[in-house]
């Protein structure tokens, strides 16, 4: 049986406001406050909530029948609850029907699986923690930022205990095989890899409502016939998609809604099923291995991280960023952690990014900058001030050598306290457990002595009526 897998990705970053040369050192707030509420309570009204309702349909309507997932970045999670809390309300119901996964990721949708395996860590633990605090589920299934992997983030994934990761399934790693199948990774075997279709997610989410496609129009029936006549032993297919295709990059006027909520019924006619990233690495089996030595993504037609990383501008201004990381992680400032998470959210460099910009893409599509280097210099002032703030907590005028020799004091300190608290606990248990012991002895000897004095008192009588 065929099995269709929905994952929908929501991101939002932290826009910056115009941030100027002469700000630097004056001017510590970075955003663009009135932006980000214009755009997440815009783009919310227009797809996030109606399409909950529309899923939250489906799922009153067909059961435990249809399923899908969602990742969500930390960055988005934190405007909408700030500016559209009635949609984390929204979820948490859908959550409540048991038909809703949710998927782990960066917290700041970052970049840092490229660079920094430390800070790597940290944001995926953030990110799950949040998850955790907001629905009360833990995830269990990775999907890295737009997508990213390669073998050497297979094997820090699997260290960090997912069973699953789901990216793009590119042409030029999968060759003649299909992405319609679980496969794993070479790098680290019991690491289950789920591939996005790209032909059929990208019919949906970018030509859905294109006249001009030879396609157009398309409806639920036709759609799960595509499917249907697949191979039969084609096992998934995963339709990986940014949420907003639902109301947003297709209007509702265009019938996206509509397309959606006959789908079930269509594929059920066709005994296709649907199915969760976690239950799809759970019940299938995999048909074999997938090297990947460079990273991959689903962007562009070369799917590799071009970009946000494909020119010296978006190189220089990453090799900046992540060269404090050490420092920051060492302070305590919560203004300057903030910072440090919102400034790696990858749409900072994916603004900086010149390939085919005046095309009409979607490079310059989400850009609410003019050109690549005005985002560019934006971005470099800003992180420019953002430096600074660190410099006057760790100078930069400490050598790395120096600044790991602290990180190692430091951390071999944390485990010692940590010891020596464990000790400590170890230590009052047994202080516990032997006023424990002494007073059930005391107790005892409580009882012994209640007992000698009656004999003594019983004697004593028996004695006197004797006489």
């Amino acid at each position: 049986m065929k099995s269709i897998c929905f994952y929908f990705q929501i991101h939002q970053p932290f826009r910056l406001k115009t941030y100027k040369f002469f700000d630097i050192g004056n001017d510590h707030y970075y955003y663009d406050d009135f932006t980000n509420d214009y755009i997440i309570t815009r783009i919310a009204h227009r797809s996030y909530l109606p399409a909950n309702e529309i899923i939250k349909e489906m799922i009153t309507t067909y059961g435990k029948r249809f399923k899908v997932a969602f990742s969500i970045s930390g960055t988005a999670l934190e405007q909408l609850e700030q500016y559209v809390p009635e949609f984390i309300d929204s979820m948490k119901e859908l959550v409540n029907t048991g038909c809703v996964e949710f998927l782990s990721e960066t917290y700041a949708h970052s970049l840092s699986s490229l660079s920094d395996p430390e800070e790597f860590a940290l944001q995926v633990k953030a990110h799950d923690d949040k998850i955790k605090a907001l629905f009360g589920v833990t995830p269990k299934v990775f999907r890295n930022t737009e997508l990213i992997y390669s073998d050497d983030i297979a094997t820090q994934v699997m260290a960090m205990g997912f069973k699953g990761m789901i990216t793009d399934g590119a042409k030029h790693i999968l060759g003649w095989k299909s992405p319609n199948y679980l496969y794993s990774s070479a790098a680290a075997p019991k690491l289950k890899l789920l591939l996005k279709n790209s032909k059929f997610s990208d019919d949906i989410s970018f030509r859905f409502s294109n006249t001009q496609w030879n396609e157009y129009p398309l409806t639920a029936d036709k759609f799960i016939s595509w499917i249907a006549s697949l191979p039969k032993d084609e096992q998934i297919i995963n339709l990986f998609m940014n949420y907003e295709a639902l109301g947003e990059l297709q209007s509702r006027e265009s019938g996206i809604f509509e397309f959606m909520k006959a789908l079930p019924r269509f594929a059920f006619q066709q005994a296709i099923s649907f199915i969760t990233p976690s239950e799809a690495i759970g019940k299938l089996k995999s048909v074999g291995e997938l090297a990947v030595p460079t990273p991959i993504s689903w962007a562009d037609e070369a799917r590799d991280t071009s970009a946000w990383l494909g020119n010296t501008l978006q190189r220089e201004a990453f090799k900046k960023l992540y060269s404090v990381a050490e420092r920051v992680r060492l302070c305590e400032d919560r203004r300057l952690k903030l910072d440090w998470n919102y400034l790696q959210a990858s749409d900072h460099f994916y603004y900086m990014c010149t390939k085919h910009f005046n095309d009409g893409n979607f490079h310059s599509y989400y850009s609410p900058y003019e050109t690549p280097y005005m985002a560019f210099t934006n971005y470099m002032n800003v992180l420019s001030d953002f430096i600074v703030r660190v410099e006057e907590q760790y100078p930069l005028s400490i050598e790395n050598e120096e600044l790991n020799a602290l990180l190692t004091t430091i951390r071999n300190q944390a485990t010692e306290i940590e010891g020596l608290n464990k000790e400590i606990r170890m230590l009052k248990n047994n202080i516990i457990h032997e006023e424990a012991e002494e007073k059930e002895a005391a107790s005892k000897d409580d009882v012994k002595n209640n007992i000698k004095e009656s004999k003594k008192k019983i004697t004593q009588k028996r004695n006197k009526s004797t006489k």
